[in-house]
């Protein structure tokens, strides 16, 4: 079958930067899924993204739809039709269904039946309201109307070309006629571009200053960027997010380097960068030790014939940004750190649990108490606690609410406050996401999972629970980020401990019935996912959940361990063993024996379980104390031949009592020596 390339190509005002790309793979999955739809095969499709426009160019569409046999299948002939043989409501419903006469339907078979021969459209046809639909269906959270017009869209639509090979597709779409004129470039080429046909697209373009492959201008971007920070002797800056963002931004993408007074280095450079990145969309520069340099990079969507008034526009610009992030500094350093907390005192930090100052004193306590379990300094966790919020109430933060906790570590550095100190006014907001950076110091740890934790003791405290979607306090992050410290940090720290003492210091302000439960099940439930996500089973977590370690260092311990047994050619066998194990002790708890007593034996196999359990008894015991949990199941591993000769040769359920106790009271034994470990019986 013949086929052509198509392309659409929908001209707009200045497109949202950050959604472009976004909308773009929309417009394309859109003609996909509405092609697929209508049956019509092709080749590669391409997707375009600047500025100014949206395009998508299908490759090989093919030209019309093939032709198709429809089977109707209707109610049965012997309820189709009443004893005069007259069709009945069901057979004349089934007529009108298929757009037919009665006559027309066979009645041949155990049912109606009723086959067309369906010719195929021509795809031309087709094109307009695949299209149409696409754009309708776009992620477009609030559409605008323009003029006097009723159509809307995300921003005004300009022009629309749409190409069936060298044909113009005739069709209406958001108030524009198709036709094969696109425009270039707002500058360099204000005028519009002819195009022949669909594979042209990309190159006419680029005559007229328009780089419309977003990919392309991208990487064009970077490596221009890059280049001219190796020149300047750094390193640019260059998130992906921010890239994606200026590219957006940009037709003809001409990176220049521009610079700003040294003196503003004083500042926080943390400050100067959240401010030329998030307000100017510019690349800053590092030098090889990580300083900032007093130069960027901005990127213009014009080739100037003289690029030094761009240079000086850029410049002039960002001056008074960098001047009001230097006078904030200023002003707040005119003061003690400390001093900040007065007005924090009447800042909520919720209605229900008291002001900002309070949670600064419960957290300085609880971080103290933390720093004690894990060896560290209580007073300098108690003096990072207190001073922890300081920032929130400073000019720097009301204008830069990113800088909370790196302002504090400035304004603490100035302060003279001891270096651990500082450092954990920044990291008690670590880990800032998944896979974030974690605090460096000890303090900065305790104050990291004294800060998280008093907010999830305060919150379920309240019965704020997060559900479904739903958690305005990110609880959730909070909890996988005190398993984060304590896991990734070697931070061995009974979590039942640390959540009564943070109860402790709500007092009457939360209802602490059942709380400490809540809030344990709560953080340990997190752990699931995240062994899911490492490739750990659900058996695996569940089976050391079942015996309950409340530290999450412990946790991942055994985790490790019980993954490892897994593995071992006697696992499954010794996990079925203790699924009967746990099943008997279960239906017999009460008539097991308080000891094994070896004169009730009356099996070799007996004898042996016996003899074996008592030498792993021996073996494991120091081994799980050390929390050796790796070494202590590849040791008891070696009960899996004593464990089967016993099921083979040994009844347990037998008539006399005292032997009946006493073989359960052995295999009791047997079960709590894997029990000290996990239980491996929900691996079977």
């Amino acid at each position: 079958m013949s086929a052509r390339d198509f392309l659409v190509e929908l001209g707009t005002e200045e497109l949202p930067p950050k959604a472009l790309k976004t909308l773009a793979n929309a417009f394309r999955d859109g003609i996909t899924q509405g092609l697929a739809a209508a049956g019509l095969s092709h080749s590669h499709v391409h997707v375009y993204a600047a500025p100014r426009r949206l395009a998508v160019w299908v490759e090989q569409l093919v030209e019309r739809q093939v032709d198709r046999k429809q089977v109707m299948d209707g109610p049965p002939v012997q309820a189709a039709f009443d004893e005069q043989g007259e069709p009945t409501k069901a057979a004349l419903g089934f007529a009108r269904k298929c757009g037919v006469d009665i006559a027309d339907i066979d009645r041949s078979g155990a049912k109606l039946r009723f086959e067309q021969h369906i010719l195929g459209q021509a795809t031309v046809g087709l094109l307009p309201g695949i299209v149409e639909d696409a754009l309708n269906s776009l992620p477009i959270p609030k559409r605008m109307r323009w003029g006097a017009r009723k159509e809307e869209f995300v921003r005004p639509t300009q022009w629309l070309v749409m190409l069936f090979g060298t044909d113009v597709v005739e069709c209406t779409i958001l108030a524009q006629s198709a036709g094969r004129m696109s425009r270039g470039h707002r500058f360099h080429h204000n005028s519009d571009v002819p195009l022949t046909q669909p594979k042209d697209y990309v190159e006419a373009l680029r005559q007229a200053y328009v780089l419309v492959d977003f990919n392309e201008r991208r990487a064009l971007i970077q490596q221009r960027v890059d280049q001219l920070a190796a020149e300047q002797q750094g390193t640019a800056i260059v998130p992906p997010a921010l890239l994606d963002e200026v590219t957006a931004l940009v037709e003809w993408p001409v990176p220049l380097v521009c610079s700003f007074e040294e003196h503003f280095l004083d500042v926080p450079q943390e400050a100067l960068i959240i401010t030329m990145q998030d307000n100017q969309k510019y690349f800053c520069l590092l030098d090889s030790k990580g300083a900032l340099l007093p130069r960027f990079i901005t990127v213009s969507n014009i080739e100037s014939r003289d690029p030094q008034q761009v240079i000086s526009g850029n410049e002039k610009v960002v001056r008074p940004r960098l001047t009001d992030a230097e006078f904030f500094y200023l002003q707040d350093q005119k003061q003690p750190l400390e001093s900040f907390n007065e007005r924090l005192q009447s800042v909520v930090f919720q209605a229900q649990l008291g002001t900002v100052y309070d949670k600064a004193v419960r957290v300085s306590k609880l971080a103290a108490f933390i720093a004690e379990k894990i060896g560290s300094n209580p007073q300098h966790a108690e003096r990072a606690g207190l001073l922890s919020k300081c920032d929130l109430a400073t000019e720097m933060v009301g204008e830069f609410p990113e800088m909370q906790g790196v302002a504090g570590y400035y304004y603490a550095k100035n302060d003279n406050e001891a270096g651990d100190i500082a450092l954990a006014l920044n990291e008690q907001y670590m880990p800032r996401g998944a896979g974030a950076e974690l605090p460096s110091t000890q303090t900065g740890s305790a104050l990291a999972v004294a800060d998280k934790l008093d907010t999830l003791v305060g919150i379920f405290g309240i019965g704020m629970l997060p559900t479904g979607s739903k958690d305005p306090y990110a609880l959730r992050r909070a909890a996988l980020g005190i398993l984060r410290i304590l896991i990734e940090k070697q931070l061995d720290v009974d979590v039942s401990e640390l959540v009564a003492m943070a109860i402790a210091q709500y007092g009457d302000k939360v209802n602490s019935a059942g709380l400490a439960e809540q809030v344990q099940d709560f953080i340990f439930d997190r752990l699931r996912a995240r062994y899911e996500d490492a490739g750990v089973s659900v058996a695996v977590y569940q089976a050391v959940r079942a015996v309950q370690p409340m530290s999450p260092l412990d946790f991942e311990q055994r985790v490790q361990a019980v993954q490892n047994f897994r593995a071992l050619p006697e696992a499954q066998a010794l996990a079925a063993a203790n699924k009967r194990v746990s099943n008997l002790l279960g239906k017999n708890a009460a008539e097991r024996a308080a000891t094994v007593q070896a004169h009730y034996f009356d099996s070799p196999a007996e004898f042996a379980l016996y003899a074996a359990l008592q030498q792993a008894l021996q073996a494991v015991t120091p081994l799980a104390a050390n929390r050796q949990y790796t070494e202590a199941l590849t040791r008891l591993a070696s009960l899996h031949e004593p464990v089967d000769a016993f099921f083979t040769a040994v009844m347990v359920n037998v008539e006399d009592e005292n032997i009946r106790a006493n073989r359960l009271a052995l295999l009791a034994q047997l079960r709590g020596l894997f029990l000290g470990v996990a239980d491996i019986s929900m691996l079977d």
